[in-house]
């Protein structure tokens, strides 16, 4: 009877993950969702998608375009901006666009660039930090996640950039490491830096406290995130690829790349997807793409056996406006089935 038992717990195992996102949306204590991906595969409705799904099972959601090139207000066909604002037609979605670009200064994307009065000295550390490669996206990107602690959202979802400035983003603590080191040093390099300088300048001590206080705290805040990011009861990221080559070699390495980082993934969504019901003869375009992707997506499942796999229809016409987002998320939770 215990042998049988076994059995049939190992023959579960064995058996292909839900192709939907359902156990994205059971997970009531995730907090951070990740949506990435290469360039153009659909991560923007899928994260819009998601974020819609969340807004009927959680309290309050929070959808964030990390990308430079904002597309929310066009998939909601409403502006948003670097505040949240709330979706049309939602009481407990709200939506911003963020410039984690790497755009500010070390005061601060919304600071004005110099809180702490520091004229040229300012100036002076600035050029220092433009040593540290991704200096600036951490101090931009962690002012943002500093504003969003102090929120009440329940979840939030990012719509992330493509691949590698996502993963620069995953890399914060670590450049915060760097520019602590550069600044400060294990022997106060920056107090015997800054003394003198800021007699020469005009200004006290209290500058440069301010400045390492600032970074500091930035630091913590960080590293915090971090931690949760880390935890899977906490945060997951959602894999969005289509299938072709590149996509799927670019989904390879980014699933790699997230497991370095401790970062839990375990849904991917396989979008673009043609199904060759309605395809008139084996020698049309049509059809030669069907079998392409079909040879794609079979890879995706020998890799990924262990992965949610949900795939996603290409439609004749795009995913813009509330309506047709909320027809599209259906396919997040109920496999498509052509009609």
């Amino acid at each position: 009877m215990e042998g049988s038992d076994s059995e049939e717990s190992f023959a579960s195992l064995e058996e292909p993950l839900d192709p939907t996102l359902e156990n994205v949306l059971d997970q009531t204590a995730l907090k951070w969702i990740f949506v990435g991906g290469k360039g153009g595969v659909g991560k923007t409705t899928t994260s819009c998608c998601l974020a819609i799904l969340l807004a009927s099972v959680r309290e309050k959601v929070l959808l964030i375009s990390t990308d430079p090139a904002h597309n929310l207000s066009d998939a909601f066909q409403q502006k948003f901006s670097g505040e949240p604002e709330q979706v049309n037609g939602f009481d407990n979605l709200y939506a911003m666009e963020v410039d984690a670009s790497g755009n500010s200064s070390l005061g601060g994307p919304t600071s004005g660039g110099d809180p702490l009065g520091m004229g040229e000295s300012l100036d002076f550390l600035n050029d220092m930090a433009s040593s540290i490669p991704g200096i600036d996206e951490a101090m931009s990107f962690g002012e943002v996640m500093k504003e969003v602690e102090q929120m009440d959202y329940s979840v939030v979802v990012f719509d992330t950039a493509p691949t590698g400035h996502t993963l620069r983003l995953l890399q914060l603590p670590q450049v915060f490491d760097k520019a602590l080191d550069k600044f400060a040093g294990a022997n106060g390099i920056l107090g015997n830096l800054m003394g003198p300088l800021s007699m020469f300048m005009g200004g006290g001590g209290d500058q440069q406290d301010g400045l390492l206080a600032k970074v500091e705290e930035l630091r913590r805040m960080v590293h915090r995130v971090k931690e949760q990011f880390s935890d899977p009861d906490l945060t997951t990221f959602v894999c969005v690829c289509i299938p072709e080559f590149l996509s799927l070699y670019e989904t390879e390495r980014l699933i790699q790349d997230l497991a370095e980082y401790e970062i839990d993934s375990h849904n991917i969504v396989i979008n673009q997807v043609l199904f060759g019901e309605h395809c008139c003869q084996s020698t049309c375009l049509l059809h030669a793409r069907v079998k392409m992707q079909e040879k794609y997506i079979s890879q995706y499942e020998d890799l990924y056996e262990d992965f949610h796999l949900v795939k996603t229809p290409l439609l004749a016409e795009e995913v813009r406006g509330i309506e047709k987002l909320k027809a599209f998320a259906k396919n997040l939770t109920k496999p498509y089935r052509p009609s």
